[in-house]
């Protein structure tokens, strides 16, 4: 991996993008229940990679406040727009499909909403704990946009009890015009570091962020941006290949191979992170109950096997 900004022109994706669709009945049922309780998640509207395998192991991230997000990110496959009225019903809902789907562990994502006072922050925290009373013994964890810096909002959701707290950096600064129009690194690292702060020592909730790679960024910035995000307090970081959802979003600079994620891993975890998950087909809440009790553990795991078609 260069120092250099990347220019090359990527082709074809490489062998180890290939997924399998495998559409069981574990996978159908789950979209079944979704879709009767009215329900988004963000493995369809983020068009992500590992919706067969883990609605396949009846596991989904579930996306609040609607599926219009009223920023724009070039990236990001979900629809932007005006934003519907927030469904009040949404909480009980959410809680009833994590108790017939028996999770362990919940991951709660949304759209952005600049609409609203809070940002969301209290609808995020309603659904916790709509979880927690539904389902004592699931862990719930929170994957939220930047709230557009309302104070407090890292607050409002850390009261109701999440054992982790995310939000993605996304990206490293240089690229946030492009890539984040309508964000800021700097708010972003703020969030994070409020989380951190909110906790007052305790263990929990953890903290985590993810960085896609492919957008362009150099070796040093990618490097020097973990560093930042470790020194923020952050524990749990997660690292994936950028993959261009269509032709109207941005283009893929490069395809990072497996070894390179195998390299920025290692780079991370000597950084003092609890946990790091680096691959090609990583995303945020991908085996999410692994990240958080490895973090907890202590303990360094395996990486996950890649279970694409053409995987080397």
């Amino acid at each position: 991996m260069s120092s250099g900004q990347q220019k090359v022109r990527t082709g074809p994706k490489p062998p180890w993008l290939r997924i399998r669709l495998l559409t069981g009945p574990d996978y159908q049922e789950v979209r079944s229940l979704m879709r009767g309780l009215s329900l988004n998640t963000v493995c369809e509207e983020a068009r992500c990679p590992n919706i067969y395998e883990c609605w396949g192991d009846r596991t989904a991230t579930f996306m609040i406040l609607g599926d219009i997000c009223t920023r724009r990110c070039g990236f990001c496959a979900v629809a932007s727009g005006r934003p519907r009225s927030v469904d009040a019903g949404e909480p009980a809902h959410l809680a009833e499909a994590v108790a017939r789907l028996g999770l362990e562990h919940a991951v709660v994502t949304s759209v952005d909403r600049d609409d609203l006072p809070d940002g969301g922050a209290g609808h995020f925290a309603a659904v916790i704990r709509a979880v927690r009373e539904r389902c004592p013994t699931c862990e719930v964890e929170v994957l939220t946009p930047d709230f557009r810096g309302v104070p407090d909002a890292a607050a409002i959701i850390l009261a109701a009890g999440p054992v982790v707290f995310s939000h993605n950096i996304e990206t490293v600064p240089r690229l946030y015009p492009s890539a984040r129009p309508g964000s800021r690194y700097d708010r972003s690292m703020g969030l994070l570091r409020e989380a951190v702060a909110c906790r007052g020592g305790a263990p929990r909730p953890l903290v985590k962020t993810g960085l896609m790679v492919g957008l362009g960024e150099t070796s040093d910035e990618l490097l020097a941006t973990l560093e930042t995000i470790r020194a923020a307090g952050v524990e749990i970081v997660t690292l994936g290949q950028y993959l261009r959802p269509t032709h109207d979003h941005l283009p893929v600079v490069r395809y990072y191979h497996p070894d390179e994620f195998a390299s920025l891993r290692a780079a991370a975890e000597g950084m003092g992170f609890r946990h790091v998950e680096a691959g090609p087909l990583v995303r945020s809440s991908y085996h999410a109950k692994r990240h958080a009790r490895q973090a907890v553990a202590g303990e360094r795991l395996p990486p996950v096997l890649d279970r694409s078609a053409g995987a080397p």
